[in-house]
């Protein structure tokens, strides 16, 4: 292994865990808004306890997202130099607004409401919250423009081999940066919603917090109901657009070699053969690739042998881990479905197949965008500016193999320790639940201690483990 795999790897390492965290607060982010929003319209004290349950895994998420950010953002100085000087010009700029114009935003306001509650005025507590929800949002504005820039680059002009920005309003909104920030807003949604109905059918299942459960389900099938469909559509004209700027991408998506003049193929499983360029085990529907690939029955998308091997992607992790993405959404979709009618039937709360289906989802949310962000990243390879700059020539030249494997190594170690333990913490919360929450001592009795919705989680946890 040398210092360009090791490097890829470990890349690819961190910012596996680092997207999962993220992802989660965003939707958990607007999720307490909602919380906190029923809360002051009704006064039922349900759905404050939910608010301060949520919260708890909101900020341990919240810390650990941040905790792997930071280590992310090292490696572009250590193990891509060569990215940072040629790029640095368009890529520090972006990343810095989302600091400037997010993160601080987001910390901000996350103080006061973790810690503001009854010592804030309700209106100014439920502003925080939403000034939360608004920074997490504004964060993936950013982030998603700096890598969908790297997708398909616009408004540069390249000055003695760097990068210089001609035209901010083209760099920030390039080619397939709309398609890409709705299909990830979406995806966080998606992964929260299901995490929120998943865990409410687990307390069904087990009669615990049955009302509370009720409410998380009711809220999670309505809010799937509209998103997961709109995802569709949104993933359907995401690929469009790749189709227009990536067309290698979406063949190797799709394991196509060679050109189909009346109709490409929909390939439903197949083993590539990279070697000899072609697919064992082959299933595939006949013209109905065209179909949806470029909505025409005799449409056809440039093939992989349309390009030297060298300027292809890797084609076998990029065709399954689209089939991984495309099924669990087929899964959430048909879930969603049974729900819908089972709630018509009057049979939502107590249909064990359908509390089955969502406990059994918990978490496909987080591996379909891990599968997604796969296909995206190893799908534009060989290169990580796309047609521009490969990543063999992105990183950094004096780079030492035996010095990555040892960061890798010790990442691996203290991600397992740090991300084990918080992983371990929130799985403890969940399966403690809602709790009564107790009010805060009154401003008028002279007690200024902060009222923290944290406070006492571990001895509660502790007392029922």
């Amino acid at each position: 292994m040398d210092a360009l795999l090791l490097s890829r790897i470990q890349f690819g390492f961190v910012i596996s865990f680092h997207i999962l965290f993220p992802a989660f607060t965003i939707g958990l982010a607007s999720w307490l808004a909602f919380l906190e929003w029923r809360w002051l319209r009704t006064r039922d004290t349900a759905w404050r306890d939910l608010f301060f349950f949520w919260t708890k895994i909101f900020a341990v998420s919240f810390g650990m997202g941040v905790v792997s950010g930071i280590v992310m953002s090292f490696q572009f100085g250590t193990n891509w130099a060569t990215l940072s000087e040629q790029a640095g010009n368009i890529l520090g700029p972006l990343l810095s607004y989302e600091v400037l114009t997010a993160f601080f935003l987001e910390a901000t306001f996350l103080g006061v409401m973790l810690f503001g509650w009854n010592r804030v005025s309700e209106k100014l507590h439920f502003l925080a919250t939403c000034m939360v929800a608004l920074g997490t949002l504004i964060s993936t504005f950013w982030i998603i423009s700096a890598n969908s820039w790297m997708q398909t680059p616009a408004g540069y002009e390249i000055v003695n081999g760097v990068f210089e920005p001609a035209s901010w309003w083209q760099i920030v909104f390039n080619p397939s940066f709309p398609y890409r920030l709705a299909h990830m807003v979406l995806a966080a949604f998606i992964t929260t919603c299901f995490v929120i109905g998943g865990v409410s059918a687990a307390y069904l299942l087990r009669g615990k917090h049955v009302d509370h459960a009720k409410r998380m389900l009711k809220a999670a099938v309505i809010f799937a109901a509209i998103t997961v469909p709109t995802q569709i559509f949104v993933g359907d004209q995401h690929g469009l657009n790749a189709l227009e700027h990536q067309p290698i991408k979406v063949a190797a998506m799709e394991a196509h070699w060679e050109h189909h003049p009346g109709g490409v193929p929909l390939v439903l499983f197949a083993v590539p053969n990279e070697k000899k360029e072609r697919n064992d085990y082959e299933i595939a529907i006949p013209k109905l690739g065209s179909l949806i690939l470029t909505h025409s029955m005799d449409g056809e998308i440039q093939p992989l042998k349309s390009v030297p091997a060298d300027e292809r992607p890797p084609v076998k992790p990029v065709f399954y881990a689209f089939r991984v993405m495309v099924g669990l959404g087929v899964a959430m979709l048909l879930v969603v479905l049974a729900s819908l009618w089972a709630w018509r039937r009057g049979r939502l709360y107590e249909s064990r197949w359908v509390l089955q289906g969502w406990r059994l989802l918990t978490p496909a949310g987080f591996v379909a965008i891990l599968a997604g962000w796969y296909v995206v990243e190893i799908g534009r390879q060989p290169y990580v500016i796309y047609g521009l700059l490969r990543t063999a020539d992105a990183v950094s030249p004096t780079l030492a193999a035996a010095s990555v494997m040892a960061s890798l190594i010790v990442y691996a170690i203290v991600y397992a320790i740090v991300f084990g333990a918080g992983t371990w913490y929130l799985l403890k919360l969940l399966r403690k639940g809602p709790q009564p929450h107790e009010p805060p001592p009154r401003r008028d009795q002279g007690d200024k201690t902060p009222a923290r919705p944290l406070s006492a989680a571990g001895e509660a946890i502790e007392e029922n483990a």
